[in-house]
């Protein structure tokens, strides 16, 4: 295949990685002021080929997708797909009942109420709480945002699942490839098939 007159090497197959990312870095392929990636963590084959899939604060760690399939990344990210992702928080206190249905009915914040969430209380304080929250949308620091407009501060965020993959026992800092079945199922998730309807 060839670009602007260019020979291009066009990869036989996809290729799909999940990252357990750790604090610290910043989800990016390159950073300006020469801060620290998540791209230092693949190996370096990979790193001109593969972009992450949507972003996680550097503060924040778990599941982050990497992938060079852009149709695939363009459906899991577009708001109209209302893919699910679940996150693990750790937050001051413990959130009362009222807290939680807040929570799940919406929280009003600057940019406007936030759409009903899935939430479970997974471990109860003093002095702080462990909750489950599942989002179908994606604001700038939502998570934390939400949980600090309820009055009770996000102390650790980890997400855990995108859709229907999960982080599972995968170490920090570590990543794998996903298997086939792993693909397909992200695919159905995100309703790719759709006679190749891109909306």
């Amino acid at each position: 295949m060839r670009v602007d007159g260019k020979l291009l090497r066009v990869p036989a197959e996809s290729l799909y990685v999940v990252l357990n990312k750790p604090p610290g870095l910043l989800t990016a392929r390159r950073d300006d002021f020469g801060r620290r990636t998540v791209m230092e963590l693949l190996p370096e084959p990979w790193r001109s080929r593969l972009f992450p899939v949507g972003r996680l604060d550097k503060d924040t760690t778990g599941l982050l997708l990497f992938t060079d399939d852009g149709d695939l990344a363009y459906r899991l990210l577009h708001p109209s797909r209302h893919v699910p992702k679940t996150y693990r928080v750790q937050v001051a206190q413990t959130p009362s009942d009222h807290t939680l249905r807040r929570l799940r009915s919406g929280v009003e914040l600057q940019d406007g109420l936030t759409a009903p969430a899935e939430v479970v209380l997974i471990r109860a304080g003093p002095p702080c709480a462990e909750v489950e929250i599942t989002l179908r949308e994606g604001r700038n620091r939502q998570v934390r945002r939400m949980f600090q407009a309820v009055g009770h501060p996000v102390l650790a965020l980890a997400r855990v699942a995108v859709g229907p993959l999960r982080l599972g026992d995968l170490p920090l800092g570590q990543w794998r490839e996903l298997e086939a079945e792993e693909v397909a199922a992200l695919r159905a998730a995100c309703g790719e098939g759709e006679g190749g309807r891109r909306d």
